[in-house]
């Protein structure tokens, strides 16, 4: 399969800029190509897909997160339902007041309303992919502090 065109997308953010490759009618978005910000709740992110910065037919976003060895994302809720796939390392996820052990391939629902964060037990980084639905935006997402 030979790749057609390169379109560069210009979202809202221009720092969250990604590369995407057209694939005869499929377009492929290559991960290292779109920007790494920090996060608010303190994670590394590079937003993948967002139905508002994208021409894809979604409600969902999707993103990948990270986490350093032994440091942990700040305590926060959404509005909205996330779901956390991990793709490497391991370490705790708090949602309330229940913990549990995740790692490599596991999938966490976090309900709306949730309190939640993770912290990173490993030696290496935690890598995860981050689904909000509806997707995500600044004003579902609130400090636990603010609560």
């Amino acid at each position: 399969m030979s790749i057609n065109t390169i379109v560069r997308l210009f979202p809202l953010d221009i720092d969250t800029l990604c590369e995407i490759a057209i694939f005869e009618g499929m377009f492929v978005i290559r991960l290292q190509e779109c920007s790494c910000l920090t996060a608010g709740d303190g994670s590394l992110l590079r937003e993948i897909l967002h139905p508002s910065k994208h021409a894809v037919d979604i409600r969902y976003s999707l993103a990948w997160a990270k986490v350093e060895p032994k440091q942990k994302t700040l305590a926060h809720t959404l509005l909205h339902a996330e779901v956390y796939y991990i793709l490497k390392g391991e370490g705790d996820m708090h949602i309330d007041k229940e913990v549990k052990l995740v790692a490599k391939n596991d999938t966490i629902y976090i309900p709306p309303g949730a309190v939640q964060f993770i912290k990173n037990t490993g030696e290496d980084n935690l890598e995860f992919l981050c689904i909000v639905d509806p997707a995500w935006q600044a004003e579902i997402e609130r400090p636990a502090e603010d609560i």
